[in-house]
């Protein structure tokens, strides 16, 4: 049965519950992947540069390979997507407990783990989007904080199966754990929305795009023709026309800023453990820290997409998520300085906080840019953008130590590209702001009707919105068509 939209509730619940295990399957094991770092070193006697390669390939080919995911789940399905890429991640983790060289982690724990991942997390994600609406970001939420609960509990006892089975033997368990992706792949219930698929009269009433982006909607659509129609028949997007969003200014600002955030997110979670550890702090109370960082995320989760789902800020989501990204930023600009496990700790509460809260918006902020139809393909090129970021960070975060003997230029240089991922959106905003305020003309009632034709049975539509005479003039020629 079609669903005239999100039923914000019934089955969705347990899509949420299935997106949550996911982001604890994926996320979660990527960030504790982090405390093996020592372990890595140690055992093969490389630098740190070499060393971090492992975790920057895993979230690299995790986001590297998230179109593929999206492609997977929007022509196959999600279902078999989700449980396809449990099993070539289970396998990774697997074949990494039997590792011999550091070439080989950065193709079993690097390459086949993190292609398992991005089979899974995009799809999951968007999802939720589709069952939601009115409580989208607080369903998100409660979905993202898998990420910060799954940190909490498995970075001590990760460390804790590394003492009794050393290295080897907890990879081998977080092999067999990461296979509960083909549990939650069961769950994604496919589900048909009216947007997806609508009639010609309706589709010509409503964008499916949102009001911000509705000039950006009009300048794509002279590229091309924005719809092609057939009475009595369902639309459906074709694949390219899956990523038009990829054309609108709105969409290409968010991609920028991403690259930034990114790049200055990384380092943090492969780091923190072994700075904690060079100040002196115990092996239990670095894994300590991480667990902080993951019960913090947990609430910065859940508070912040309750928050932004009430009616006082449901319409600055985008303001509350460059300030989440800017208080994040500014975190990293004071780590250099804590250098004791009590000053280490505030840091955890603030840095995790606000990377939750971040975390959890950017599905909602996507979505508010490209509309929920292009949600799925619109995460998996924004997870995309993070793979070169994911990359090259942790790397050059390394080199940094190696080459300077402390980790401050290395946070330093996180804090300054998050903050300037926060400022580029900020500025965007203001200057479409003044755009509007000084340009009326562009949106006012000069604006270009737009022109409709037919030939035959195919209606044809391009540039700007339809008057009601067009709309009605449109429905009536649909209908004689079809009698003849």
């Amino acid at each position: 049965a079609r669903h005239a939209g999100p039923p914000d509730g019934g089955w969705g619940w347990m899509i949420v519950a299935g997106c949550f295990l996911v982001t604890i399957c994926t996320r979660a094991v990527t960030r504790c992947i982090s405390i093996f770092f020592v372990e890595f070193q140690a055992y093969f006697g490389q630098d740190y540069a070499r060393t971090a390669w492992i975790h920057s390939i895993v979230d690299c080919a995790t986001m590297l390979c998230a179109p593929l995911g999206s492609l997977i789940s929007n022509h196959v399905s999600c279902q078999v997507g989700i449980m396809l890429g449990g099993l070539l991640a289970s396998t990774g983790l697997i074949l990494s407990s039997f590792a011999t060289s550091l070439e080989h982690l950065y193709l079993s724990l690097g390459v086949l783990t993190g292609l398992g991942f991005a089979l899974c997390y995009s799809p999951a994600i968007a999802m939720v989007g589709k069952y939601f609406n009115k409580r989208k970001a607080l369903a998100y939420g409660i979905a993202m904080s898998g990420s910060g609960i799954g940190t909490f509990i498995l970075a001590p006892v990760v460390q804790l199966l590394i003492e009794q089975f050393s290295w080897r033997g907890a990879l081998l368990i977080l092999g067999g754990f990461v296979l509960n992706l083909c549990v939650c792949g069961a769950l994604m219930r496919p589900i048909s929305l009216k947007e997806d698929c609508k009639t010609a009269p309706e589709l010509l009433e409503q964008n499916y795009v949102p009001e911000t982006e509705k000039q950006d909607l009009k300048r794509m659509s002279i590229l091309s023709p924005l719809i092609k129609l057939w009475p009595h028949e369902c639309l459906c997007y074709c694949s390219w026309k899956e990523y038009d969003f990829l054309l609108m200014p709105g969409f290409m600002v968010l991609a920028v800023s991403i690259l930034f955030m990114a790049y200055g997110c990384s380092p943090l979670f492969v780091y923190l453990v072994p700075y904690a550890l060079s100040v002196g702090v115990s092996h239990h109370q670095a894994a300590f820290l991480m667990s902080i960082l993951g019960v913090i995320d947990i609430i910065g989760n859940i508070t912040f997409g309750w928050l932004t789902d009430r009616r006082c800020l449901k319409k600055h989501r985008y303001f509350c998520y460059l300030f989440a990204v800017g208080m994040d930023g500014l975190s990293c600009l004071f780590l250099p300085v804590l250098q004791s496990f009590p000053l280490l700790v505030p840091f955890s509460f603030t840095f995790g906080y606000f990377d939750g809260a971040y975390v959890t918006l950017i599905p909602v902020v996507t979505a508010d840019a490209v509309g929920t139809p292009l949600l799925s393909s619109a995460l998996g090129v924004v997870y995309f953008l993070h793979a070169i970021p994911y990359l090259v960070s942790p790397p050059v975060a390394g080199w940094l130590v190696d080459t300077t003997g402390s980790y401050t230029a290395s946070f330093l240089l996180c804090g300054f590209s998050m903050i300037f991922s926060s400022a580029l959106l900020c500025f965007a905003r203001l200057a479409k702001k003044i755009k509007r305020t000084h340009l009326p003309s562009l949106t006012g009632n000069t604006a270009l009707k737009q022109h409709i034709w037919t030939n035959g049975e195919i209606a044809y539509s391009v540039t700007a919105e339809l008057d009601q005479r067009d709309v009605e003039f449109l429905a009536v020629d649909t209908n004689s068509f079809s009698k003849r």
